[in-house]
């Protein structure tokens, strides 16, 4: 069995003092003025969460926080991946891996982790007790860098890599958003029965057949359409991630941007109100764990790694992930989701459930609603 090694995060006073002064120093007199948020990242909200940052931001408030939570490290296939693993209260919690995506990182699940592991806090039932393993994604966050760029179907196999011959479970359930929802598909499709369910808020992986019927179709017209807009970083990030990283690593204010927009774009906000659904502290912890780690350019290569593995198709031949499957559909999501029929082709759907609110990050946006439908959905599986 690998070792496993406590962490903690203590980022160096000098890597904060070198942020903050680029920053500091970021020629805003240059940037032309365009407003609002049609065009990209809004100037003067991104101003004015540089001036929070410079006057009012602590990172080792937030640092402490999430060092409230107990983290390691293990070696799996020669790469480090840091994880948080918060153990379950009562004696049988169940394991749950849950994954997070690009532009997140393990902060997104600050607000899930704890009810999960503890329901009985919250005035929910010791019974419902899961252990939380939250890894960073190869090449994010803590969890080492590959050396060259890595999709979500190698990332899956690390992980049951690490929730199996590492953390020693013989069976767990996997959660995911974003990459996440991609990284959780391969690990029902590919690591099953280890992996013996699979709960998403998303829907990444397509059938070979294509849609099918009126309804189908309708949809697969309207995804090309609400997706033209967003389309511009995920395939620079999929064909050149190297020559986006040489202007990103060297400015913070870049990099917080390409994020801000995202975080805005794809949340279910109140208008193009961006601190309705997420606070300054959450955002900028979010994009700080980017910064402190210099992996900003790592962290985009997983768009590259998908096209590389053959993209969205999870089965050339149209097999299915045979694994029970609960799809969590938040109304804003940035990836709408096909209808039943044509998600039932791609997965055993067992569990469905129609949000009444929330987005892309659902973890951030949502948590109350999420961790009840994982409950709810973990309650029927054997």
């Amino acid at each position: 069995m690998a070792s496993v090694q406590p962490f903690q995060i203590v980022i160096p006073d000098e890597t904060l003092e070198r942020i903050r002064t680029k920053v500091a120093d970021y020629p805003w007199q240059e940037m032309p003025p365009l407003s609002g948020w049609a065009y990209g990242a809004n100037l003067d909200y991104m101003k004015e969460l540089c001036a929070y940052w410079l006057d009012e931001f602590d990172w080792r408030a937030q640092e402490a926080e999430i060092n409230r939570f107990s983290h390691f490290t293990a070696l799996v296939e020669g790469l480090d991946i840091h994880f948080i693993h918060e153990k379950g209260s009562g004696p049988t919690p169940r394991p749950l891996l849950i994954s997070h995506g690009w532009p997140g990182s393990v902060v997104e699940f600050r607000n899930v982790i704890e009810p999960l592991a503890h329901p009985e806090r919250f005035g929910g039932s010791e019974s419902d007790a899961f252990d939380v393993i939250a890894p960073s994604l190869p090449g994010f966050g803590f969890s080492g860098k590959p050396e060259r760029p890595m999709g979500p179907r190698s990332m899956a196999r690390l992980f049951a890599g690490l929730m199996t011959d590492v953390l020693g479970y013989d069976s767990y359930i996997a959660q995911g958003g974003d990459w996440g929802g991609a990284i959780t598909s391969w690990l029902g499709y590919e690591h099953a029965p280890a992996c013996c369910g699979i709960h998403l808020n998303i829907m990444t992986m397509r059938h070979p057949d294509g849609p099918q019927g009126a309804e189908e179709e309708a949809w697969a017209t309207r995804f090309v359409k609400e997706q033209e807009l967003e389309d511009g970083y995920r395939t620079q990030q999929a064909t050149k991630p190297q020559t986006l990283s040489y202007a990103m690593m060297d400015s913070p204010v870049g990099i917080a941007a390409w994020i801000i927009e995202k975080m805005n774009s794809w949340s279910d906000t109140k208008g193009d109100d961006i601190e309705s659904v997420h606070t300054k502290d959450e955002l900028l912890t979010n994009i700080m764990v980017y910064l402190v780690t210099g992996t900003f350019s790592t962290a985009s290569w997983i768009y590259y790694g998908r096209r590389e593995e053959g993209g969205r198709l999870l089965s050339p031949e149209g097999r299915r992930v045979e694994v029970p499957t609960a799809c969590a559909l938040f109304p804003a999501e940035l990836l709408s989701w096909p209808p039943r029929n044509y998600v039932e082709r791609v997965y055993n759907v067992t569990h469905w459930t129609e949000m009444p609110r929330g987005g892309h990050f659902a973890a951030m946006e949502q948590p109350e609603l999420l961790i009840n439908d994982i409950r709810t959905f973990a309650r029927t599986l054997p």
